[in-house]
């Protein structure tokens, strides 16, 4: 790679990485996965980096990298590992607790749902993406995208029912 290449990316690196991480745990459920999926996204954008012109879009690119490597990786996966807990968080009273345990059940919940169903969530209501947006950068259509976005709302409301006393989950 070429020095000044060289610069801008590892520039963009410590500038986003922070945040592409977050997405990456939203998509993945699990810091480490995480970890994996964004260095696998950063490795591939170095490799095109010299063809990204438009400086405002690298991060867009990026991205949609992990999103792809995401659907890669739960399409070769042969089994969908599941995470439950025997109890669920007390509720407590009002404050930052409430909600650091909102945070807890959420996360909780998010883990019990498959990797497809996660990233449709992360991708709408994370990302603020529309159904059109995420059916064009999944390869799916917008059916499929409506339809599991309404499973994996369902499948969040029996699993964690405190969440549907958010008044923007319910």
């Amino acid at each position: 790679m070429d020095p000044g290449f060289e610069t801008a990316f590892r520039r963009f690196v410590v500038d986003r990485s922070g945040a592409l991480f977050r997405t990456a745990y939203l998509l993945t459920g699990d810091r480490h996965t995480a970890e994996d999926l964004v260095q696998s996204a950063l490795v591939k954008t170095a490799a095109k980096w010299r063809n990204l012109r438009d400086p405002t879009a690298i991060e867009g690119y990026v991205r949609r990298v992990m999103y792809h490597e995401q659907v890669s990786w739960w399409r070769r996966r042969s089994r969908v590992t599941e995470v439950s807990t025997d109890r669920v968080p007390e509720q407590s009273g009002d404050g930052h607790a409430d909600v650091a345990d909102l945070r807890v059940v959420m996360r909780a919940a998010l883990s019990r749902l498959t990797p497809r169903q996660r990233t449709m969530l992360v991708l709408r209501y994370f990302e603020d993406l529309s159904e059109t947006e995420i059916a064009r950068l999944l390869g799916v259509r917008v059916g499929s995208v409506r339809s599991q976005i309404y499973r994996s709302l369902e499948r969040l409301k029996t699993t964690a029912p405190e969440l549907t006393k958010v008044r923007e989950f319910g």
